[in-house]
């Protein structure tokens, strides 16, 4: 599995991927945040990313109040700086917002590890989902995110993923193998002459 706690792929990815590397190496994030153990999450390193998608940062803290007063600290000045508190999954959150260097940072954190939260999980899934779809799914989902479809309901239409809550089915599919994934969903691929959302 790929080790996402190393962004050193950034510098060698797309356009976006690199100038997300500048733009975390200039706001020195990723180190100013080392205390709450920040990973880099959702579409830019996934390479699904559309023009407006913005840095995601998931962090863990068992002191929220600590966490919003230390990225406070560094960042209270910065352009758009805005804190908000909310339950996630029942689960009390921070999520900090604020912008620089051409892109909206939105560093989220909860008591649960980083590899635990929902974020994380669905990236690692996601990214086994396209490593089998290979490019046609990268193509796919990013026109279904650019119709303004969320990522997670963008891979359940793209793999034709049964059940109500594409948030909770990407969940399901976490204990597949690539092999039994395969057999699962590689026939049931949607293409852009099949899905009705291309019409």
């Amino acid at each position: 599995m790929k080790n996402w706690r190393d962004l050193s792929y950034l510098q060698t990815g797309t356009s976006k991927q690199r100038a997300a590397w500048d733009a975390l190496t200039s706001t020195r994030v990723m180190e100013n945040l080392k205390a709450y153990d920040p990973v880099l999450a959702g579409t830019i390193p996934l390479d699904i990313d559309i023009a407006e998608s913005d840095l995601d940062i998931i962090c863990t803290s068992d002191d929220l109040e600590q966490f919003d007063a230390s990225v406070r600290a560094f960042y209270g000045e910065w352009d758009g700086y805005h804190e908000t508190r909310l339950l996630v999954n029942k689960v009390p959150t921070s999520v900090i917002r604020f912008s620089a260097e051409g892109f909206l940072f939105e560093i989220f954190a909860q008591s649960v590890p980083v590899e635990q939260q929902n974020a994380y999980r669905h990236m690692v899934i996601e990214a086994r989902l396209l490593e089998m779809g290979g490019p046609n799914a990268y193509q796919e989902i990013r026109k279904l995110k650019q119709q303004g479809i969320k990522t997670e309901p963008a891979f359940a239409l793209y793999f034709a993923i049964a059940g109500a809550d594409p948030y909770q089915a990407l969940f399901e599919l976490e204990t597949y193998s690539q092999e039994e994934l395969f057999r699962m969903l590689g026939s049931r691929k949607a293409t852009s002459q099949s899905h009705p959302l291309e019409a």
